[in-house]
């Protein structure tokens, strides 16, 4: 019965409950899971609810850590546009970061006007997160690599790039004072570090808000209504087609995955940039992987990243602070996006089941 009704609903209608649905069973499952650990159910919340949204510097860190995840997912969606699975945001971020730090800290940028000592690093992270994007596209037309593989490969090799750079003096390690001296780089000069939105330190959004905010609309702009946007459809659709049809695959194929990487590598340094200020180990401290998942969330829909990522922005904020006051294990929040991926997969298959009867 379930599935002959799924199947009478119209996909269009259908389509948007599905997230709604996963987050809301994660949800539930995330409160039962507090409660199982002999915590107050009340207190974890209340604890949550301040770290997220409690004060107007939770909500800016909240909207900040969201931007990173928008970026990630709004990658993946244009990746996924010509059916290509960018699992690299990870390594993408790390190698932003770390071009973001050595552009800012050795560049020669620090004095320069009208915004290009902040502007200069984050091209620079964007440059290398592209790069690092567009490698497993190369490798995908030129040896059939398989893009998921390359990808995730890549991810683990700029993590430990990132390890090496802040262990290394003679890369960009701070130089070493004492045996007490963190493995971090310096901080980065406060001019290229980036603006507040409101100019108040007690609100530190910064302005990587309305680049997003630019980004996410013109992306949707370019998969909807250009030749590009096109290509990639027709790639993704039928590659033998789109040959035939006179299609660039392979240029097709590798700008997208360049693309993707650079909106990866561009929330390294809103990372750096916007929050953390200095490269330390542990620097991506998972955001590609949740970017990941807000672009499965999204179901090819720039919109859905928007959502998603607010929701994975609050819930990391909230996570955090849950286990700093009311012992909660921040884990906890892994859980429920783990949960919702699942339950995103179990009422999709749900549904295609219900069109096949």
């Amino acid at each position: 019965m379930s599935l002959s009704f799924l199947q009478r609903v119209p996909q269009p209608l259908l389509r948007p409950f599905i997230p709604l649905t996963a987050v809301l069973i994660a949800l539930l499952f995330g409160v039962a899971l507090v409660a199982a650990t002999g915590a107050s159910v009340s207190e974890a919340l209340g604890a949550f609810a301040e770290g997220a949204w409690g004060s107007p510097y939770a909500i800016a860190a909240s909207i900040n850590r969201s931007l990173v995840f928008a970026l990630v997912g709004i990658g993946f969606v244009l990746a996924e546009r010509a059916r290509l699975i960018n699992v690299g945001g990870e390594g993408q971020i790390a190698v932003g970061g770390i071009a973001a730090t050595a552009v800012s800290l050795y560049g020669g940028v620090a004095d320069l006007p009208m915004g290009l000592a902040f502007i200069l690093p984050l091209l620079a992270a964007a440059l290398a997160g592209g790069l690092w994007g567009g490698l497993p596209g190369v490798l995908k037309v030129k040896a059939g690599t398989n893009e998921v593989i390359s990808t995730l490969m890549l991810s683990f090799i700029g993590i430990w790039l990132l390890y090496w750079c802040v262990q290394s003096s003679a890369l960009l390690r701070q130089p070493m004072s004492n045996s007490g001296t963190l493995p971090e780089s310096l901080e980065i000069p406060s001019s290229t570090m980036l603006p507040f939105f409101f100019g108040d330190p007690s609100m530190p959004l910064h302005v990587g808000l309305p680049a997003v905010l630019v980004i996410g609309p013109l992306v949707a702009l370019v998969l909807g209504r250009t030749l590009f946007g096109m290509h990639l459809r027709s790639v993704g659709l039928n590659q033998q087609a789109a040959h035939r049809a006179g299609m660039p695959i392979a240029r097709t194929l590798i700008l997208a995955m360049f693309i993707a990487g650079a909106l990866g590598g561009l929330a390294g340094g809103f990372m750096l940039q916007g929050e953390q200020y200095s490269l330390k180990a542990g620097f991506s401290s998972g955001f590609g992987f949740d970017g990941l998942v807000v672009g499965l969330l999204a179901r090819g829909s720039i919109a859905g990243v928007f959502a998603g990522a607010l929701l994975f922005g609050f819930l990391r904020s909230g996570g955090i602070y849950m286990e700093m006051v009311a012992q909660v294990p921040s884990a906890l929040v892994l859980v429920v996006q783990g949960v919702i991926i699942l339950t995103l997969a179990a009422v999709t298959l749900i549904n295609r089941r219900g069109e096949a009867v």
